[in-house]
This record gives structure tokens, sequence and C-alpha cells, in this order.
């Protein structure tokens, strides 16, 4: 499985807001510059984790964007859910989806549903504010070396 760019950059442009938490909004150029991204296409992105309750926007000249949460409430499931849908590897085994017709005598089936109960149960462990405390240990970790 692998996640799209939209997932990828979500988390980052989250990331970067995490960093940033509490000093006010953060104007769209800002994240896109500290993380490489395009600005037009991260402008896409931060709309949807808007409209999901993940972001405030502020508008004016001293406006952007701001975590609607502490980073410690994101996880990182939070995130891609929003931005990818289901983390499901096949979709006989996303939740509401109709049914396989082979479904009673499928044996990938179980295969499906346990990878996608370890890929929920990793994403959904590891929260904005986990990425921030291993970024500071790697930064640790770096000026000691």
């Amino acid at each position: 499985m692998r996640l799209s760019t939209r997932g990828r950059y979500g988390l980052k442009a989250m990331f970067q807001l995490a960093l940033h938490y509490g000093e006010g909004p953060i104007p769209l150029n800002t994240i896109a510059t500290a993380q490489e991204l395009s600005e037009n296409y991260l402008e896409q992105l931060v709309s949807t984790l808007r409209k999901a309750g993940l972001l405030n926007s502020v508008r004016g000249a001293q406006g952007g964007y701001m975590l609607a949460k502490s980073p410690k409430e994101i996880t990182v499931g939070n995130i891609l859910r929003v931005l990818e849908g289901d983390m499901a590897p096949a979709d006989c085994v996303i939740d509401n989806a109709n049914g396989c017709e082979k479904e009673e005598n499928c044996v990938t089936k179980l295969v499906w549903m346990q990878m996608r109960d370890s890929i929920n149960q990793v994403i959904d462990s590891i929260s904005l504010q986990d990425m921030l405390d291993e970024q500071a240990e790697m930064v640790s970790n770096k000026t000691k070396a």
C-alpha cells in the first residue's frame, strides 16, 4: 500500500503547524517553504483539513492556519483518513462496503483484515506530539554527537 502525495504532504503540513502550535496563525507560504511543498497544492489540502475540523483559518494580513486541537490530540490516522480515505488495503474490508460475492470462501480476506487493523493501530497510535518529540530527540542526538 502506498500513500498519495495528499497524505504525505498533508502530514508534513500538519507537522509544520504543530511545530508552531500556540503561536497563532501561520501563513500558507511559510508552511510551503519550510516543507518544500507547492503552495497551490497545499491550499487544496488545508481546505480539506479545515473542513474536517483539524485546522482553523484566519483571514487577513496576519492570517494563516493553525491546528484546531493540540498536537497530542491529532493522530496521523486522523490526518491520513481525511486526505486519503479509509486505509484498508482492499475494498472488501472497508467498513460499510458492499461484500464480495466470494466472501464466504475467501481466504485472502483475513490477510486484508489483519493488514487494515495493523495499519490503523499504527497510525492511530502516533500523534503530532509524538512526531514533535521524535524530532526533538533527533536534534538532541545530533548535538551530542
